[in-house]
């Protein structure tokens, strides 16, 4: 059997319903995760039990079930809702005669497609090396793929116990090299983020559930606010259109500067090899003033998606930063738009020029809190003083006088305690 997904594959999608509350959302997330990489879903199985079969996943009489399912329907791969055990990949092989992807494999195929920056393949390229570390023996099916140096058909078990060591080490020798390029890489971004901190520039950070507009957001701000069309970021109606993280400098009609990430998106039941992977890149998101949190509105899951973001950021390490929460795609349900509701909750379109107008409203109040307004009165000698107040600052008022030049403005903590001598 062929590891490499082939676009427009049959698959049929399975899993195992022990009672957990999200269930049917998980399994409709599946149909969605195959159709994202380019599957197509011919059947959906599933099967109530207590808890899953340690050598198959599923009970005896489902496996033939599924078996049968698949052969009727010409389907190539069964793809399980769950990660499975190396000997419940290779049972369930053996049984059904034809390829078994689970859950975790899937996302990483994706997220292998997807990457675009050499961080991002690097990223992906650790994670399914360490998927793949415990599943060398999974069924002479499996074959690393050839950068790997994996390998199968042992002709003896001397010789198979031979090389699947070399194989384990020739891969943790590869992990042990990608991590070191990544730490490079890492070392480099941490210098312009701590360049960024000194700047004294708030940031805020969209997060949230995959496909939930996080990219249309960022790339109407920039329109509205950014340096233009070659500043957007790529958008599309699927689930992970980007993997890389992009940051964008925008600049309010009050003179206020603050900078914008868009980082990758979450699902339920993301591998846990694949967030420790990407916290560099989430890195932007721990260090923001303010997250952001896209919620896409006409989804009827869209609890449970929230739900899923919490547990990711706490996963990660991102805690005690205020969050906005924005609920997106409002244009799709029934529901009045844009509106806010309290402090930190708005109901938007991203598409909505009005909606963009609010959710930029909300951000300025928080990220600028803390901005003062002062009455200034510089003499007519430090022009120059008055050239970077016009430029950086927020002038509510501008008077001529005898003595000098009286400026009612508003101004960061840092500019306020700059320009006090000049208060009056």
């Amino acid at each position: 059997m062929d590891t490499n997904i082939q676009e427009n594959e049959q698959v049929i999608v399975t899993g195992l319903d022990t009672g957990q509350a999200d269930y049917d959302y998980s399994m409709t997330e599946l149909a969605e995760l195959a159709q994202a990489n380019n599957m197509d879903v011919v059947q959906r199985v599933d099967q109530v039990i207590d808890r899953p079969n340690p050598a198959t996943y599923f009970g005896k009489g489902k496996v033939e079930e599924i078996a049968e399912v698949a052969a009727a329907n010409h389907a190539t791969t069964i793809i399980t809702n769950d990660e499975l055990t190396p000997s419940q990949l290779r049972n369930l092989e053996d049984e059904t005669k034809v390829r078994i992807l689970d859950r975790t494999a899937l996302i990483l195929e994706i997220f292998a497609t997807r990457a675009q920056s050499k961080e991002a393949k690097l990223q992906v390229q650790i994670a399914k090396l360490q998927y793949q570390l415990p599943r060398l023996q999974t069924s002479a099916s499996q074959r690393l793929d050839q950068q790997t140096g994996g390998g199968s058909g042992f002709t003896n078990r001397g010789s198979g116990e031979t090389k699947l060591e070399m194989d384990r080490r020739v891969i943790q020798r590869q992990i042990s090299h990608l991590r070191h390029e990544l730490a490079e890489i890492d070392r480099s971004e941490e210098t312009k983020r701590r360049r960024r901190e000194k700047s004294n520039i708030p940031t805020a950070a969209l997060v949230g559930y995959t496909n939930a507009g996080k990219s249309t957001i960022m790339n109407g701000l920039v329109d509205r606010y950014g340096m233009g069309e070659d500043k957007t970021v790529f958008a599309k109606d699927m689930l992970f259109a980007t993997l890389d993280t992009s940051i964008r400098r925008l600049t309010l009609p009050s003179k206020k500067d603050f900078l914008l990430s868009d980082t990758v998106g979450f699902v339920s039941k993301l591998p846990t090899n694949l967030v420790e992977s990407f916290k560099s890149t989430l890195a932007e998101a721990a260090n923001a003033d303010l997250l952001i949190q896209v919620i896409d509105y006409s989804d009827p899951n869209y609890e449970e998606m929230m739900k899923t973001t919490a547990k990711t950021l706490k996963q990660i390490g991102i805690d005690n930063i205020p969050m906005v929460n924005v609920f997106n795609k409002a244009d799709k349900t029934d529901i009045e738009f844009p509106v806010l509701e309290g402090d930190d909750q708005v109901v938007i379109s991203a598409k909505q020029p009005e909606s963009l107008d609010l959710l930029v409203d909300v951000i300025r109040k928080h990220l600028f809190k803390d901005y003062v307004k002062a009455t200034l009165l510089l003499p007519f000698a430090d022009g120059q003083q008055v050239s970077y107040l016009n430029e950086h600052t927020n002038i509510l008022d501008t008077e001529y006088r005898n003595d000098g030049t009286l400026l009612t403005v508003e101004m960061s903590p840092q500019d306020a305690q700059r320009f006090a001598k000049y208060e009056v």
